[in-house]
């Protein structure tokens, strides 16, 4: 086996989904624990859908970058479902269910209507769930993926100690001098990208998973968010290379490989968090 791996590290197609795949889940790990936390892990589900049917709409529209049209998107209905996920109670909660699921119809139905492809089927599925497109990236969309991961990243270092204050305490964060709307919004952008970047990756159906498992891990564990949040980028990015690797070995799905690797670190975390809390008592 061991010879086997080290074979395909040789192929570039497999390095560069192994780059793309770290910095992917690297960036989703480090938001997903600030969307827990505030209780925006509908946010993730609701985008992803929204991303599906504007690749569709870029697909009609024989746009050859979707990147260019499914981007600006996602990033409109993040702020939209942002606004409007404030009120949950209300009337956020059906907003978001009224979006994601009519994006997705209507992607569905547009490739029905304008499919330039015999297989449809296969298609939708490897939009939804993943394909071994991660494993046929060229150089462009390497590059591509590396600059927008590094803003993001870039990002959350230059202002964790503001989504830090936004994140537990938004009354507080603004009665201290804190613009709360402009960071929820830079928030909301920035998980916009993640999941125009992890769409690759694990598919549209699966990418909230992809955000939120490594973060509920982690919270199983340890309780600062500066261990949690570094914590589960560690945990992600183990669990999206496992993930690759295995599905290069076992010739499996990638995308819900790494999901399914992620849900095992989860049930291990529980167990972990289990056994610490028998030990105590």
């Amino acid at each position: 086996m061991l010879d086997t791996l080290s074979m395909y590290l040789q192929f570039p197609f497999v390095q560069y989904a192994l780059i793309v795949g770290v910095l992917i889940a690297l960036c989703s790990s480090l938001l997903g624990v600030t969307l827990v936390l505030k209780r925006f892990s509908f946010i993730g589900d609701g985008l992803s859908h929204v991303a599906f049917g504007a690749m569709a709409i870029a697909g009609v529209l024989h746009i050859n970058n979707e990147m260019i049209f499914v981007l600006p998107a996602t990033i409109l209905c993040a702020i939209l479902l942002l606004r409007t996920g404030k009120h949950a109670k209300t009337q956020g909660d059906a907003a978001i269910a009224m979006l994601s699921v009519g994006a997705l119809a209507i992607g569905y139905m547009l490739l029905n209507l304008f499919s330039t492809s015999s297989n449809i089927s296969g298609d939708v599925c490897s939009s939804l769930f993943g394909s071994t497109s991660i494993l046929t990236l060229n150089t462009l969309e390497v590059w591509l993926s590396v600059g927008l991961s590094v803003a993001v990243v870039a990002i959350f270092l230059l202002f964790y100690n503001k989504i830090f204050a936004v994140t537990f305490d938004e009354d507080f964060a603004r009665a201290s001098g804190t613009q709360v709307e402009a960071y929820n919004l830079l928030i909301a952008i920035v998980i916009a990208v993640i999941i125009v970047l992890a769409m690759n990756l694990v598919g549209s159906l699966l990418i909230s998973a992809l955000i939120i498992f490594p973060a509920m891990s982690a919270m199983r564990v340890f309780r600062s968010f500066k261990s949690v949040t570094l914590f589960s980028a560690v945990l992600s990015v183990v669990c999206s290379v496992l993930g690759i690797l295995i599905s290069i070995l076992g010739s499996t799905p990638v995308g819900s490989t790494i999901v399914a690797v992620d849900l095992v670190g989860f049930l291990i975390c529980c167990l972990i968090s289990f056994i610490r809390s028998r030990a105590s008592a």
